[in-house]
């Protein structure tokens, strides 16, 4: 069973949050009197599905939402949280704001389903207090509680979290694009499961760079998303150091992708370079392992920083 990751953006906590001024009609009532949450306390539930309004788990960039959360609500001011490093029910404090809007484990939510069975939580994007009414807080999350998925549903967490096929018609599309195009960086998108590379033999060295950073809202989500790797040649033809991006198409090729100079007069320079350290050195050096999106291969973009030593022959 999947435990509790964080979302992709953690937000700090405020009170009396203000909703962003969207177009009227559309929003639900808030209601008027605080939430009853006691028919709930007490009952284990399990995220089943995460998705955007349009009902996908994944969007164009190649991000996915990925449900795993567990919670348990303790008491009227203690929703639990399942903590996979501690692998404990974690308890924190269910902070009440307005209407519908409550905050616990450092996230901002609505309620907006609440029974025995099943609760449905939009996700918030909170900043200065004031609710986003954009692509930022169009995340649903939705739980069942752990006796109705075995004893109605007569199945489990992790066949319900699968990806449907409304998203797997989706990532085809991309991948359709992405393979039709694999010298543009506006037709790729990110693989799920990252473009693998790794040496030959000693004449290169490869490290797989992390970039989470959870003080600054970077979950595991950026190391698909923005993957990068460290490269070093240690018998290269003169010493050089450069960072830039290679596109890594369905079947393994590399061609050079965005890059960036301070010196535009010598950017055609600079491009020539690149391109000769990849279709030199990394196209020979390395082993590559396309990255794929549900089982499906196709073009995607890391960032290497290439490092040469001039050798001593």
């Amino acid at each position: 069973m999947k435990v509790l990751k964080p979302l992709l953006i953690i937000v700090s906590s405020g009170l009396l949050l203000i909703a962003c001024n969207g177009k009227p009609g559309k929003k639900k009532p808030e209601p008027k009197t605080r939430l009853d949450l006691s028919p709930i306390t007490g009952i284990r539930y399990t995220e089943v599905k995460r998705r955007f309004s349009n009902g996908l788990s994944f969007d164009s960039m190649g991000f996915e939402q990925e449900p795993s959360w567990i919670i348990q609500l303790k008491k009227p001011d203690t929703m639990a949280a399942y903590d996979p490093g501690k692998k404990i029910m974690q308890g924190f404090y269910l902070q009440y704001d307005h209407g519908d809007v409550y905050n616990f484990a450092k996230e901002w939510f609505r309620f907006k389903l609440i029974s025995k069975d099943s609760l449905v939580f939009q996700r918030l994007q909170v900043s200065r207090k004031v609710i986003a009414d954009d692509i930022r807080s169009d995340v649903n999350m939705t739980f069942y509680s752990d006796n109705y998925i075995k004893n109605v549903l007569h199945t489990t967490a992790e066949k319900l979290q699968r990806p449907t096929r409304a998203d797997t018609i989706f990532i085809a599309k991309l991948v359709e694009r992405a393979n039709r195009y694999p010298d543009q960086t506006d037709s790729v998108f990110a693989a799920r499961q990252v473009a693998l590379l790794s040496a030959r033999d000693n004449r290169i060295s490869v490290e797989r760079l992390s970039n989470v950073d959870r003080l600054n809202g970077k979950t595991e989500a950026y190391d698909y998303l923005y993957p990068r790797y460290r490269l070093v040649i240690p018998d290269a033809y003169k010493d050089f150091a450069y960072e830039f991006n290679i596109l890594i198409d369905e079947k393994g090729k590399l061609r050079l992708g965005n890059f960036f100079t301070n010196l535009p007069e010598f950017r055609e320079v600079r491009k020539k370079v690149l391109a000769g350290i990849t279709s030199v050195y990394l196209e020979n050096l390395l082993k590559i392992k396309p990255g794929s999106t549900l089982g499906m291969p196709h073009t995607s973009e890391v960032t290497v920083t290439v490092t040469g030593r001039k050798g001593t022959k």
